[in-house]
């Protein structure tokens, strides 16, 4: 039984009564992760690839103070067109969202909330928020942790992004329990890199794998999701000496500025961007494309089980 804030598009509400497999995307990457017609041309694409391999897609938001599981491409031509005047809805967000009813595009942890509502189980995004760089002081902890330890839904990604703290941020998932799988690979990726210096709890090679794994979570009632790290494809993959030169040069300047909060991702990844004359938001694409279609292999075998 749906809540009475949310809306399932009528595909998706379908696919899920029948047990087919779908897959919720987030709209953050539409109106703060690129500028407009490429972040409209992506969004399709990726939910296109979701397709081919199998499955529903899902694109998540906030629109007019409803929830979104399922958008058109008309809503998410909308999204595009608004970009950052649409509000980056994290948790905390929702309520005042959705009483005054205004529009939102969600985070990893607000599609993981709206997904888990609609009976969504399986989520691909390009990387989750975690612990960022200087938190031992400024606390700047990212909800997506918080969401992983508590709400049921497999999220596929490519690491946690290489703007944050990758070590602090996997010692904070395993505080809390959270299942950190790699894809083929016992080494964390690192967002815009195959590899980071460390290790994840488990290499599994196959989407039916990945798929028992979490119908066994689900089985044995452990609260929480399981966090599938895939890397970036190897043609895609940036050097890792450019990219941590870009991301450091990016952090001084947002201490020097004095961006914190919701604000840091949007401001580091952009600079990063402008630093790497755009070759990261090349690879930071691929990646999602990536994903999306391990997402739905994934979903598939969910499906069967």
């Amino acid at each position: 039984m749906y809540n009475s804030y949310l809306d399932v598009n009528p595909e998706v509400a379908a696919a899920l009564a029948a047990g087919k497999p779908v897959v919720a995307l987030e709209s953050t990457i539409i109106s703060h992760g690129m500028p407009y017609p490429q972040n409209v041309e992506t969004a399709l694409a990726v939910e296109n690839i979701v397709r081919e391999n199998g499955a529903v897609p899902a694109t998540i938001a906030i629109l007019g103070g409803r929830l979104k599981a399922g958008l058109t491409k008309d809503e998410i031509e909308y999204l595009g067109k608004a970009g950052q005047k649409v509000t980056k809805a994290s948790r905390r967000d929702l309520p005042v969202l959705v009483a005054k009813g205004m529009d939102g595009a969600t985070t990893v942890t607000t599609t993981m909330m709206i997904a888990h509502m609609a009976g969504i189980s399986i989520f691909a995004t390009g990387g989750i928020g975690g612990v960022h760089r200087g938190a031992e002081t400024t606390m700047d902890i990212s909800a997506d942790l918080e969401e992983l330890a508590n709400t049921p839904v497999m999220v596929v990604c490519a690491g946690a992004k290489a703007i944050l703290d990758l070590g602090l941020t996997l010692e904070y998932l395993e505080t809390h329990g959270v299942p950190v799988i790699g894809y083929g690979t016992k080494e964390l990726p690192a967002f815009y890199t195959r590899t980071s210096g460390f290790g994840v709890d488990y290499e599994l090679d196959t989407p039916e794998e990945l798929a028992k794994t979490f119908k066994v979570q689900r089985d044995l009632g452990l609260k929480g999701g399981i966090l599938v790290t895939n890397p970036i494809p190897a043609e895609y993959s940036m050097d890792p000496a450019v990219i941590n030169r870009a991301i450091d040069e990016a952090v001084a300047q947002s201490v020097l500025e004095g961006v914190h909060g919701k604000a840091a991702t949007p401001y580091l990844l952009a600079k990063v961007k402008e630093l790497t004359g755009g070759e990261s938001l090349e690879s930071n694409i691929h990646l999602v494309f990536n994903n999306a279609a391990l997402a739905a292999k994934t979903a598939a075998a969910y499906a069967k089980l």
